[in-house]
């Protein structure tokens, strides 16, 4: 059963004003390397398990910005948890599907 949901925008500065798509690209492969349920948007990536763990796989998102020499990243993030019951994507978007 999923606690958390979260979702993120990763906006990395790069080191020589290149596009940052490509970079946001390399950010959503972390997030599939991880193994966790998630639904990219155009505006934000949202990820669906354990808060620890999603917590966990943006701290790494943002570690690969600087391993790709961006000398900042910002990421806004957002988390929707629930203690009695399962937070979902599916659960809260079902009725406008």
């Amino acid at each position: 059963m999923a606690e958390a949901l979260v979702s993120v925008q990763i906006i990395p500065k790069t080191a020589n004003g290149e596009d940052s798509i490509p970079f946001v690209d390399e950010a959503i492969k972390i997030i599939e390397q991880a193994g966790v349920k998630y639904q990219v948007n155009p505006l934000e990536t949202t990820l669906e398990g354990d808060l620890a763990e999603l917590l966990s796989v943006i701290e790494k998102m943002n570690q690969r910005m600087h391993e790709l020499e961006c000398p900042s990243v910002i990421s806004q993030v957002k988390i929707y948890s629930r203690k009695d019951h399962e937070a979902s994507m599916g659960e809260l978007t079902k009725k406008y599907r």
